[in-house]
């Protein structure tokens, strides 16, 4: 095991799989020379040349257009997004084409790709730029969506995205490069897509979170030990498909769920694992799932008011407290 940055556990991933498989190639913005906006694609050109790692045009409909196009020909690519807003220009090579294919061809053609993309709230970046927009992908079948929250899971899971015969949306949350853990440098190390991980076993409440809202509900959990209250936290870490069986499992054991999510609340993620919480388990509960999540709006720039807009570790705490002392 080495302690590395979220960055660098996704950088070592990449070259793993470029190594072990001459198919795989990297497109995108600025990730040959530049290297990347966040320094994800660093050392790539140098190591594999102008044939595997290709800057693009400015143009994000075109990016994903020419990797699924060279998916359906027999490379594994992986297309980076220079953020997940800018997704939004290309949803239609994304819906319509990567998603579908395999199955309006019965069958004939494979899409193997893997889109990467920052995104989250949290850095001032404004409304267009600040965005969670998974739940997007989530509704669309024909495609797996994955968001890690360690640098361990980052590797093990992008490494099982570039092996996968799937189109694979894979998200990054942009204040978690930064963040470091211990990582397994053993090149088969992968991450199973579709389960999820007890990061925190727990008696009394089930938190449900993924991506940097795991890092806040870990954090949560602890400052409420320090009450007695003891938490489990379950990171999803894959959202499509969904592991039904580990958060189920978790709230039959504690009777109690609390769901956290950064995007949009209407229409969320929370509300879709709230349902299933509520089909599976109704008769165990004790008290109704609380939903924690971003706020209806476009992200505000000021940095006081966007705290606000993005779920934290104080109100995590908060819901959990009032699902524990029955104020609903």
């Amino acid at each position: 095991m080495a302690e590395m940055t979220y960055r660098d556990a996704i950088n070592l991933a990449l070259k793993e799989e470029m190594r072990r498989d001459p198919s795989v190639v990297v497109l995108g913005e600025d990730v040959a020379l530049y290297e990347g906006s966040f320094k994800v694609t660093r050392g790539l050109l140098s190591e594999f040349g102008e044939e595997r790692v290709k800057d693009t045009p400015i143009s994000e409909n075109t990016i994903i257009g020419v990797a699924v196009g060279a998916a359906m020909g027999g490379l594994r690519p992986v297309a980076e997004l220079m953020t997940v807003n800018f997704a939004l220009l290309a949803m239609d090579q994304i819906v319509n084409h990567m998603a579908k294919i395999h199955y309006m061809f019965g069958g004939q053609a494979t899409v193997p790709m893997t889109i990467r993309m920052p995104g989250g709230g949290g850095s001032q970046l404004g409304a267009q730029h600040s965005q969670s927009l998974e739940t997007f992908f989530m509704h669309c079948p024909g495609m797996r969506v994955l968001y890690p929250a360690t640098p361990a899971d980052a590797k093990g899971l992008l490494k099982s995205a570039i092996r996968d015969n799937n189109p694979v949306i894979f998200l990054e949350h942009e204040l978690l490069y930064n963040s470091k853990g211990e990582v397994p440098e053993d090149s088969e190390f992968l991450v199973p897509i579709g389960k999820a991980a007890v990061k925190r076993p727990g008696e009394q409440v089930t938190i449900v979170a993924y991506a940097r809202m795991t890092v806040l509900a870990l954090q949560a959990a602890e400052e409420l030990a320090k009450e007695g209250i003891s938490c489990e936290v379950v990171d999803l870490r894959s959202l499509a498909p969904l592991d039904d069986d580990t958060i189920m499992a978790s709230v039959k054991k504690t009777g109690r769920a609390v769901v956290v999510e950064e995007c949009w609340r209407t229409c969320g993620l929370g509300a879709e694992i709230a349902s299933r919480i509520f089909e599976n388990c109704f008769d165990l509960l004790q008290a109704p799932v609380r939903r924690v999540s971003g706020l209806d709006v476009p992200m505000p720039y000021s940095r006081k008011i966007e705290k606000l807009c993005i779920p934290q570790a104080e109100t995590i705490v908060q819901a959990v407290k009032d699902v524990v002392n029955g104020h609903y």
